[in-house]
């Protein structure tokens, strides 16, 4: 196996795969490094899964500009590959006269970002946006754009489009030391040394980390902890669209959105924490989200939860992204990439490019790529194998459900197995069928799932 690359991209989330995906594009070796066994196992799995339009950044910023440009990106090759998005909208709810207040300076905002649809509304407006509010509203801002999106099939879209372009996806390559000389750098991993003419950190929870493999010490990533709660399908006819707090200096805060798949979604708490692996839920966290559900929408409180998770978002002390170039090193930190780096991706990778220009590579388009990968739909609007007659016919494997709670057919199944990017495991199964995702969170499903993947598993050796 080739361990020498023109480029060695470390982290395997969204912001990585899509910088891979973006230098693939061009005549290099390009090798995309994952510590965990598969991409989209950390940050970038478990977000809000938001596709944001940006009016609400702090204008003049990187992240300003790279939210912008991503949507457009995002929202384009969102329609070349399959990921499923759901242009719901959005309404940001003032509950008392100072948030009422900050609306119009909102709606400005938005507009400095480069977006003018934003609208204040008054309160009989948002009851007619979304009847189900909890009581105690006093107007509201539309942010007609914003969507939900499969932030999954965004990560998995990347990272097979990086390898469909050339580049090398080397999973459980976590990187212990570094060693940098004239002629290049030498990651040392846990699965041996590879070595790269540039390094490329986008390695989120770990991006400080590494950064300090290579001497540096200009900032720090605090974990923050987001908990979410998600309810089941019958929730979903309570809410239609994205409801929004008005935002503090300590976050977006907490919100209710319908997702992809169908469910509706409560939260996220912020916590910020020491422990980097801390994803468990937590009763205080649980406490706080249904106190805040139960003044933002009561009746969401009488339905089932289907599923509680937690998420990890590399919180850093600066104002913005913080992305540098260090020529002598050759060497290009990617970090502080908040949950934005969903919508922002793709933008970010555009920029690294041309960051790596100016440092003085040399980039020489490819004369063909492969066309973008059609991915397989995890989006409950839009038709499933299980709904498609012909497809059934012509394969009886997507007429036989495993998964029952969220209709999910062998063939599925069998079909991410024997993908360009398989699955290490079965939460990596999962994020790409949505099988054991269900309200029976695998109790009825997780005997016969776990034996088609070994099976496939089997037929892959």
């Amino acid at each position: 196996m080739n361990t020498d690359y023109d480029i060695v991209v470390i982290g395997g989330g969204i912001v990585g795969a899509a910088i891979a995906r973006e230098l693939s594009g061009y005549r290099l070796s390009v090798a995309l490094l994952e510590a965990r066994d598969d991409v989209g196992d950390g940050t970038s799995k478990a977000n809000t899964a938001i596709l944001h339009t940006g009016f609400d950044a702090k204008p003049g910023t990187l992240e300003s500009a790279m939210v912008s440009r991503g949507y457009q990106l995002l929202s384009e090759y969102a329609k070349h590959t399959g990921i499923p998005v759901e242009h719901t909208g959005a309404i940001l709810v003032a509950w008392d006269s100072e948030q009422l207040d900050a609306l119009p300076g909102l709606r400005d905002k938005a507009v400095a970002n480069g977006y003018d649809r934003c609208e204040i509304v008054d309160a009989a407006a948002v009851y007619a946006a979304v009847p189900n509010l909890g009581p105690g509203a006093l107007g509201g801002l539309t942010v007609p754009d914003e969507s939900i999106i499969c932030t999954w099939t965004v990560n998995l879209a990347l990272a097979t489009d990086a390898v469909n372009r050339g580049t090398a996806l080397l999973r459980g390559h976590r990187v212990e030391r570094v060693d940098v000389t004239p002629d290049g750098t030498t990651l040392h991993t846990t699965a041996g040394p590879v070595s790269a003419r540039w390094v490329i950190n986008a390695a989120g929870l770990g991006a400080d980390v590494i950064d300090g493999l290579f001497g540096h010490t200009r900032f720090t990533v605090t974990p923050r902890r987001g908990e979410l709660i998600v309810y089941d399908k019958l929730a979903r006819p309570l809410v239609d669209k994205i409801v929004l707090p008005v935002p503090t200096a300590r976050g977006k805060g907490v919100l209710v959105s319908p997702t992809i798949y169908g469910n509706v979604m409560l939260g996220p708490t912020s916590e910020d924490l020491q422990d980097r692996t801390a994803t468990g839920t937590s009763e205080r966290g649980f406490e706080f989200l249904l106190e805040k559900g139960r003044a933002l929408m009561p009746r969401l409180l009488d339905e089932e939860v289907t599923a509680t998770y937690a998420g990890l978002r590399a919180a850093i002390d600066h104002g913005d992204y913080l992305i540098e170039t260090d020529p002598q090193q050759h060497y290009l930190l990617v970090g502080g990439i908040r949950s934005t780096g969903l919508t922002a991706g793709m933008a970010i990778a555009e920029h690294v490019r041309d960051q790596l220009i100016s440092a003085g590579l040399e980039l020489t388009a490819r004369n063909t790529l492969p066309d973008p990968p059609e991915m397989p739909n995890l989006g409950e609007a839009f038709p499933r194998p299980y709904q498609q007659t012909e497809r059934i016919a012509a394969d009886p494997a997507y007429g036989r459900i495993v998964c029952f709670c969220e209709r999910v057919t062998e063939g599925e199944l069998r079909d991410a197995c024997h993908a360009v990017v398989p699955p290490a495991g079965l939460d990596g199964l999962r994020r790409r069928t949505r099988a054991m995702n269900g309200r029976c969170q695998a109790f009825f499903c997780g005997a016969e799932v776990k034996t088609i993947f070994e099976q496939q598993l089997e037929q892959n050796s």
